[in-house]
């Protein structure tokens, strides 16, 4: 997960370079994180479901979901720096709960229900 504390890292010089951190309060960090996200999903909004993941392959919109993606990332990291959380080591957790919420075994091939 070095590479997640190197992006952190870059994105702290990035912003205090600037002096952003005045704006980097956490409801200004989850509103732009929603935005990139809209904007991700806007680029496959009109996409038939069954076809998404070929034209996704077509240069264009594989660029432009890439950018799109990094902003997400970018925003997600930031966020959990100026809150103090471990992405990294919160993301392996929840990983780790889902597999006892959601055996293999058990849900091979289906999705859970929504209850």
């Amino acid at each position: 997960m070095s590479d997640l504390i190197e992006l952190r890292d870059r994105v702290r010089v990035f912003t205090e370079e600037r002096d952003w951190s005045q704006f980097h309060d956490p409801k200004s960090l989850i509103l732009a994180l929603v935005g990139e996200v809209g904007e991700l999903a806007e680029l496959f909004q009109w996409l038939p479901a069954d076809a998404a993941v070929d034209r996704a392959r077509e240069e264009r919109l594989h660029e432009r979901t890439g950018e799109e993606l990094a902003d997400v990332l970018i925003y997600l990291v930031r966020l959990a720096d100026v809150l103090d959380i471990d992405l990294a080591d919160a993301a392996l957790r929840k990983l780790r709960g889902s597999s006892d919420r959601f055996p293999a075994d058990d849900f091979h091939g289906r999705a859970p229900d929504r209850t």
